[in-house]
């Protein structure tokens, strides 16, 4: 079973910026794509930001020029910079892994973490 493990949210003001980490681990023997996705009261779930094992890279349009998605192969992690954060991108950030794990067995995972709380105030 993978584990995500992310960190970096908080309150800011509006203007500001923050960092995201995710963290996979468990077993990992590939990455096809992590990413962020977000989640804003009464609102469906959107992409923020996805990054390929071939480092291709794809930004929801609200956030193309503020944020930058990375990622640390070393370490399986993925990181989000926010900058000039507007209160709009107020969400649970939650990180997205898909790749492959063994547990035994090969095994394919989509899994998703618990979610970072991001509070921009005006």
């Amino acid at each position: 079973q993978v584990q995500l493990v992310e960190s970096g949210g908080g309150l800011v003001l509006a203007g500001g910026s923050l960092r995201l980490s995710c963290a996979a681990s468990g077993g990992i023997v590939s990455i096809n794509a992590m990413g962020w996705y977000r989640q804003a009261p009464g609102k469906q779930r959107e992409l923020v930001a996805v990054i390929t094992s071939g480092d291709t890279t794809n930004y929801a349009d609200s956030v193309k020029g503020r944020f930058t998605i990375s990622r640390d192969n070393a370490k399986n992690t993925v990181f989000l910079q926010m900058n000039s954060l507007k209160p709009e991108d107020t969400a649970v950030y939650y990180c997205n892994f898909q790749g492959t794990y063994y547990s035994g067995r090969y095994v394919y995972a989509d899994e998703w973490g618990h979610g970072t709380q991001v509070t921009v105030s005006s």
